[in-house]
C-alpha cells in the first residue's frame, strides 16, 4: 500500500474510534461551558441568535468576521464605545451561540435579514452596522436589502468584491467532503492550545496580536466541529454572492466609512476595499499602512473614530 494511502487509513481510522469521539465531545462541552453566551438568546423564525449588548445611545451593530464571535469585540472595542453607543454584538449565524440557517446560510443577504429582525427584536431600526471581514460582506448586503434599516456603515477589513482564483488550500480542503469526515474532527479533537494560539498569531500578521485576546475569544467554540464544517461553508460559498452585490453598491447612500491595512493578505486591499470606495459614492477609504487583517484591535483608535464620523455624518450625534 502507498504511504499516502496508509496516512489517509490512519487518519479515517483514528477518527473513527470511539476513544477520539469522547475526546471531541469532552473538548466540545468543555469549551460550551468556559466560553457561555453572555448576551441574550433570541428567537427570530425559530433561528437561536445571540446578541451581547451593552451601552446607551445610538444603536451600533457590530458583526466579527469568519470563525469569530462576540468576543471579537468584548475583548476591548465594546467597552471604549459603551458610554456614547448602544452596542450590539452578534453572533452571525452558525457561529458560537447562533444557530446556522442551513443552505441559506452562504448568502449575506439571508444572514443579513435574520440578524436585521434580531436587531429590531432589541429595539434597533436604525443602526450604526459595522462589518469585519465576512462581517463586512453581511453588512454591505443589510444596507441593500434594507436602505431604510441602516443609518451608516463601517466595513474593516471587509470582504466585499469577488476575488480571482481560489481560496486557500485550507478552506478547500476543510470544505471538502473528506476533510468534514476527517480533518474537521481530528482538529477538534487534537488542536493544541499553542497550535490554536499560533493560527490566531497569523491571523494578525504582520502585526502583534494583543496580549490575552487568544485566552478571551474562546477558540474551544470556534473548534467545534459543526462550527468549522459552517463556517467553512459559509467562506467557501462567499464568491458569487459578492458577484452579484457588486453592481448594485452604487445604490448604497448611507454614510459609508472603509478601513483597510495595505499589509492584509487575507482580505486584499486592492481586490477589496479600494474598488468598493469607488462603487459606493461619497464612501471614505482609509488605508491603514502596514496594518494586517484585524485592524479594529490593531488599529483600534482609527476604527472608533471611524464609527464617530459615520455617527456624525448620518446626524446620529
Amino acid at each position: 500500500m502507498a504511504p499516502f494511502s496508509l496516512i489517509l487509513l490512519g487518519v479515517v481510522t483514528s477518527t473513527a474510534t470511539g476513544t477520539t469521539n469522547r475526546r471531541i465531545l469532552r473538548r466540545e462541552r468543555a469549551a460550551e461551558a468556559r466560553f457561555p453566551p453572555t448576551g441574550r438568546i433570541l428567537s427570530v423564525d425559530g433561528v437561536h441568535i445571540h446578541a451581547h449588548v451593552e451601552g446607551k445611545g445610538p444603536d451600533l451593530v457590530l458583526l466579527h468576521g469568519a470563525s469569530g464571535n462576540t468576543r471579537d469585540f468584548t475583548f476591548s472595542m465594546v467597552k471604549r464605545l459603551k458610554d456614547d453607543f448602544r452596542v450590539i454584538a452578534f453572533d452571525r449565524p452558525g457561529l458560537a451561540w447562533s444557530d446556522p440557517l442551513g443552505p441559506r446560510g452562504t448568502d449575506p443577504a439571508e444572514q443579513a435579514r435574520v440578524l436585521r429582525q434580531a436587531a429590531r427584536m432589541l429595539g434597533a431600526n436604525r443602526p450604526i452596522v459595522l462589518g469585519q471581514s465576512y462581517g463586512g460582506a453581511v453588512s454591505l448586503a443589510w444596507a441593500l436589502e434594507a436602505p431604510d434599516a441602516v443609518a451608516g456603515l463601517v466595513i474593516v477589513a471587509g470582504a466585499s468584491n469577488p476575488w480571482p482564483g481560489k481560496l486557500g488550500l485550507w478552506y478547500r480542503i476543510v470544505g471538502s467532503r473528506f476533510g468534514r469526515a476527517t480533518m474537521v474532527p481530528l482538529l477538534t479533537a487534537f488542536a493544541t492550545r499553542k497550535r490554536t494560539a499560533e493560527a490566531i498569531k497569523g491571523i494578525f500578521a504582520p502585526e502583534q496580536m494583543p496580549d490575552g485576546y487568544a485566552d478571551h475569544i474562546g477558540a474551544g467554540l470556534t473548534l467545534r466541529r459543526r462550527t468549522m464544517r459552517e463556517n467553512a461553508r459559509q467562506v467557501n460559498g462567499l464568491r458569487p454572492h459578492l458577484a452579484a452585490m457588486a453592481p448594485r453598491y452604487g445604490t448604497i447612500t448611507q454614510p459609508v466609512e472603509i478601513l483597510h491595512g495595505t499589509a492584509d493578505t487575507t482580505v486584499p486591499l486592492h481586490i477589496h476595499s479600494e474598488p468598493l470606495s469607488r462603487q459606493i459614492p461619497g464612501a471614505h477609504l482609509e488605508r491603514l499602512d502596514g496594518a494586517g487583517h484585524m485592524p479594529h484591535h490593531t488599529r483600534e483608535d482609527a476604527v472608533i473614530a471611524a464609527i464617530y464620523r459615520t455617527a456624525t455624518r448620518a446626524a446620529l450625534r
